[in-house]
Formats: structure tokens, sequence, C-alpha cells
């Protein structure tokens, strides 16, 4: 094989390559976009991702929880399935709208953002934790700012929040999730958002609620 057919070959394995990895990404971009439209349905109401979390609060269930709580969540009640849709976060000063759905893990993360477990759901006490990805749905965060709004929707209530801080800090730092007195909302993702590979730190945007209202109830089509 002569230097010039080598050459050619590789030219086009690269071409392979770089033609695969653009349609992986595609595919990963429109499967997030599909999930950020999903519509939050009212209370109750099936969803074929699992179902909607009964937040403390609403249609008669558990009373919210008032003042300082070690973990944040309510006793007793029981955490839902991955992939069960908790509502839809918006950051409108950087055009980002992502649905959250419950649990971190990689299957869910690929579909939208996702709660953390363990921290608090909306509307109880402590430090609600949401995950997502810095090249898809949170990748609009890089230009977010102190002072900016977020709101959380859920099924029938809407959280208003106000960022009063972001930090970059270490993988290990789970510092950043430990339970609040004030209700408060933390975005968890890696940065810096152009590193190519596995990210070696973590971007955090913390928010205080500002008001906590009964939203309009949507149904599912």
């Amino acid at each position: 094989m002569t230097r010039d057919s080598l050459l050619r070959w590789l030219e086009r394995g690269l071409l392979g390559v770089g033609l695969a990895l653009a349609a992986w990404c595609a595919a990963v971009l429109v499967e997030a976009r599909f999930h950020s439209q999903l519509p939050i349905p009212a209370s109750g109401a099936p969803l074929k991702v699992t179902q909607t979390v009964i937040l403390p609060g609403e249609g008669g269930g558990t009373p919210r929880v008032e003042g300082p709580a070690l973990s944040g969540r309510v006793e007793g009640r029981p955490a839902p399935s991955a992939g069960t849709l908790i509502g839809r976060l918006d950051a409108p000063t950087v055009k980002m709208s992502a649905t959250v759905l419950e649990g971190s893990d990689d299957g869910t993360l690929s579909r939208g953002a996702g709660h953390i477990e363990d921290t608090p759901f909306p509307g109880e006490a402590g430090n609600v934790g949401i995950a997502g990805h810095r090249d898809t749905v949170f990748r609009p965060l890089r230009h977010i700012q102190v002072g900016d709004p977020l709101e959380l929707k859920t099924a029938d209530r809407l959280f208003k929040y106000k960022i009063s801080k972001t930090i970059i800090v270490g993988p290990d730092d789970v510092y950043v999730l430990d339970p609040t007195e004030k209700p408060t909302l933390t975005l968890v993702t890696c940065y810096p958002f152009d590193f190519i590979g596995h990210a070696p730190k973590r971007f955090i945007v913390q928010a205080q609620l500002v008001s906590d209202e009964a939203g309009p109830t949507t149904t599912s089509r």
C-alpha cells in the first residue's frame, strides 16, 4: 500500500468516525429536546415515563414542612421510582427549559435534568438538588448570573427562586447539597462547559425561594 493510499484510507476512516460522533450527538440532543417539551400532567394523571410526583400540600396530601429539617424529606413518604416526572425547570434569562425527572443516573440524565436522590422535593424544607448535563439541558447555565430568576413548575404549583450564588467546586464537594434552613434550590453540572471528556469540576448554582404559589393545572396529551 502506497503512502497516498494509506492517507486516503485514514482520511475516510476519520471522516466516518466524525460522522458517527455527529449522529450520536444529534440523537442525544433530539432526545433531550423531546423530554424538555413533555407536558406536566395534573396530579395523579398517568405518564409514560412513570407517574407524576404528588408534592406535599398538593391535592390534600401530606402538609408542607415548616422550618429546618435534617433530611428535608417528609418522613414516611416513599421515594418515587427513577424516571418519575417531577416538573419543569425554567431559567428565562438564558432561555433554558428542562424537564425534571426523578434520579441522577445516566439513563435519567440522558433524557432531561434529574432530581438528586435523598434531597428534598419542592415544597419540603431544605435544599432541593437537581443535576443536568453541561452539554445538553444545562448548557445555558454557562451564562447564568446572580440575581437571575429560576422557576420550578410542578403539576399544580409554581416555585419561584432567585439565584444567590454560583460557585465552582470539586466532584467530591457534596457539602453544596447539605440541608439548609431556608428553602434552597441547588443545580449541579460538570465544568468547564467546553471541556472534552470527563470534566474535572462541578458548576453549582444556588437559589433561594422567593414565592410558592398555585400554578395552572395542565393536562397530558
